[in-house]
């Protein structure tokens, strides 16, 4: 049950992103109970591409912790993260990670791979999908279909159209 309160926080991360004109997605630590740190997408805006949610989170949790190691922690994200941010994770040593939607273009975490079960690799983390997805997919489904409203009105936009 805790699952889903956590993933509610992380919805209100995304709402964070979406303010901001980015890909609504969020995330957020979680050791012991407790939330340590938070993140959202960002990467239009500091024109980073490594600023996905997990990352932000990640990166805030192990300066806050003061290692970037990050044990016993669990990561809550509101979409299946990339492979990107999956190998960030398995650098940090989650012991889980729990997604809300499913990403069937660039989910590493069983859409497209699953990087956590490759066997060989020297870690391996927990992972949950599924926890509110429907709730996860429909806020991305509104933010795509809000934008495009906004493009066929001519409002611009200060996202680049995804080419996949």
């Amino acid at each position: 049950m805790h699952d889903s309160i956590f993933m509610l926080q992380a919805i209100s991360q995304a709402h964070n992103a979406w303010a901001l004109g980015e890909v609504p997605v969020g995330a957020l630590i979680v050791k012991d109970g407790q939330i340590v740190a938070t993140g959202f997408n960002q990467p239009i805006g500091t024109h980073d591409p490594t600023a996905h949610a997990e990352i932000m989170a990640l990166r805030a949790a192990a300066s806050i912790l003061g290692n970037y190691r990050l044990p016993g922690c669990e990561l809550y994200v509101t979409l299946e993260p990339c492979a990107m941010c999956a190998g960030a994770m398995m650098h940090a040593r989650l012991a889980r990670v729990v997604f809300g939607a499913a990403d069937p273009k660039t989910g590493a975490c069983g859409s497209v791979v699953n990087l956590f079960e490759q066997e060989k690799l020297n870690h391996h983390t927990e992972v949950v999908g599924g926890v509110m997805g429907q709730e996860c997919g429909a806020l991305l489904k509104e933010f795509f279909a809000a934008r495009r409203i906004d493009a066929q009105r001519g409002i611009v936009q200060n996202l680049e159209p995804d080419p996949a």
